[in-house]
């Protein structure tokens, strides 16, 4: 039998029960409209995902099971929808999706096994569920898994394969990270090929705090064939009709024992993978505009240096939001060279952004008559001074700061607190030095391709890189060449090897002891700056927990 499936790859907010509740709605009458029998919506779509603590709220709680009821009531006609929420049972909180049918919740699923690793705090939100569920619908019998729960090696999906279900569908919200597209259609292809049925993944868009979700929902047959794929980072509905065998368990609930037919059989898509610098792009752009939005700012600002963290920081922003919601504020001091400023003023006029120049010589000088400040001090307070001022602007025009560290100077500790480390979002704060030229060549290529001005100048990804806070100052005073720098920090911070395995891979000893050293020292820093959009296996913050005070050294 042909059962037609729609995906609803959708991007909810966090805590939004009544705009999350129209999203469900709208998308549920979307696939209504096109013949759909079943409707399947991300993890925790009612609430948000992830909820954190919010989830230990009874009152959130309560909102939750309350909007369910309401939203449930709204859900008519022929087609099922599996709706993600937070449940309270039994005064706990759990992780829940309710199937609902013709106005009314017909069954209920909770998420079996809760990751506790890297972003993911779910022991600490969640009671587990502990049973299997499979539902029979249109004779076919439907078995739910919720996100983890598929990647747990003879778990709750191993007993739901022992129960022969004739189709799988897994509700998700699965972060984004590197090359996790390929660890998931291995993990769907796997799980599918074990229950010897169908499997329907669908996954949550959009940017939550330093989390991007980006789509990427699969279907795939019981060989493991792919049948259809999603775009990455856009929101929509994907209808496809699957091959299910009918009556092969024996199912939990009945909603109807009726076999169905499709009229004219849907032609499947799968969408084409992105380049790793475009999907990289996509995620940082989905994540800052979501952070925009959903914290209700109008607008962003960015120091502009005429270096090319800024600049790709900007480009960013400007595909995010549109040129004229982006503000640039050239700050040159007595150090600053020629090229930093007319660098600053090309990235403006290449793509439109408001832009202006606050020299702050005289803001220095005036602190340095007032102070004794030598020495790395000294170069601090321009930092602190150019911090300063564009929270000012800031708070005088409502607009967001943007940081404009990456990870190589975070790791490192290559910041000053209170200075560079000032914002309220950090772009570009999990990919490296060498990533951020890459994305700005990608950019212009890009450009280039459309006929379009390239955003990013020549100059800025050429040029040495330079603090530009004493003369003649560069980057490499202080560090290793990024190149090498970049490949000992993905070993030690993404990797988590110690400085012995380093040192065997051929790295040399005094390198890797001073990397370390540094990457160890700064994590008090680390503490403080900025969230940003995880991209890297390995992030700075919920993913990479490290002690501030420790003795420990590798």
């Amino acid at each position: 039998m042909k059962l037609r499936v729609a995906l609803a790859q959708v991007n909810p907010t966090v805590g939004d029960l009544v705009a999350n509740a129209a999203l469900v709605r709208t998308n549920f009458k979307t696939a209504q409209d096109a013949g759909a029998h079943i409707v399947v919506f991300p993890e925790m779509v009612l609430t948000g995902y992830p909820v954190e603590d919010l989830a230990l709220r009874p009152s959130f709680q309560l909102a939750s099971q309350s909007a369910l009821t309401e939203l449930a009531g709204q859900l008519t006609g022929g087609c099922v929808a599996i709706v993600g929420y937070l449940d309270q049972v039994n005064g706990a909180p759990q992780n829940m999706v309710a199937v609902i049918s013709d106005g009314k919740v017909a069954a209920r699923y909770a998420k079996c096994h809760l990751p506790n690793y890297g972003v993911f705090d779910e022991f600490r939100n969640f009671v587990p569920g502990d049973q299997t569920l499979v539902l029979r619908i249109h004779g076919a019998d439907i078995g739910i898994a919720i996100c983890e729960d598929l990647w747990i090696d003879g778990g709750i999906t191993a007993q739901l394969a022992d129960r022969k279900p004739g189709l799988v569908i897994v509700p998700n919200g699965s972060p984004y990270e590197r090359a996790k597209d390929d660890t998931r259609l291995a993990l769907v292809t796997k799980r599918a090929r074990q229950a010897k049925a169908p499997l329907v993944y669908v996954n949550m868009t959009g940017g939550q705090d330093d989390l991007v979700f980006d789509g990427d929902s699969i279907v795939v047959g019981a060989d493991g064939a792919v049948i259809a794929r999603a775009p990455q980072f856009e929101d929509g509905i994907a209808v496809v009709d699957i091959d299910v065998a009918t009556k092969t368990s024996s199912p939990d609930v009945i909603i109807s024992e009726d076999e169905v037919s499709v009229d004219r059989a849907l032609i499947p898509g799968v969408a084409v993978r992105l380049d790793d610098r475009e999907e990289i792009w996509n995620a940082i752009v989905v994540g800052l505009r979501d952070y925009v939005e959903k914290n209700g700012f109008r607008s962003v600002v960015v120091g502009l240096s005429g270096g090319i963290d800024s600049a790709l920081v900007a480009a960013l922003a400007v595909d995010a939001l549109g040129a004229k919601r982006v503000n640039g504020v050239a700050m040159p001091s007595k150090y600053s060279s020629e090229h930093s400023i007319s660098d600053a003023q090309a990235f403006a006029d290449a793509t439109g952004i408001h832009f202006r120049t606050v020299p702050i010589a005289p803001m220095v000088d005036a602190y340095m008559n007032n102070l004794v400040l030598k020495g790395v001090a000294e170069e601090n307070l321009q930092a602190r001074v150019r911090g300063t001022t564009l929270m000012g602007i800031s708070n005088q025009e409502g607009h967001l700061v943007l940081a404009t560290g990456n990870k190589s100077e975070l790791a490192v500790g290559y910041s000053t607190l209170y200075g560079d480390a000032v914002g309220g979002f950090a772009p570009i704060k999990d990919i490296y030095k060498t990533d951020v030229w890459a994305l700005s060549r990608w950019r212009n290529e890009i450009a280039r391709a459309r006929g379009e001005a390239e955003p990013i100048p020549v100059n800025s990804i050429e040029k040495e890189p330079s603090a530009e806070l004493r003369p003649g100052q560069k980057d490499t005073d202080s560090l290793p060449d990024y190149l090498l720098l970049d490949r000992v920090l993905t070993a030690y911070v993404d990797d988590d090897q110690g400085s012995a395995a380093l040192i065997a891979a051929g790295f040399d000893e005094a390198l890797v002891r001073r990397v370390i050293a540094m990457v160890d020292k700064a994590e008090y820093k680390r503490r403080q700056y900025p969230p940003g959009p995880k991209v890297s296996k390995r992030a700075f913050g919920k993913d990479r927990r490290l002690p501030m005070t420790s003795r420990w050294a590798e």
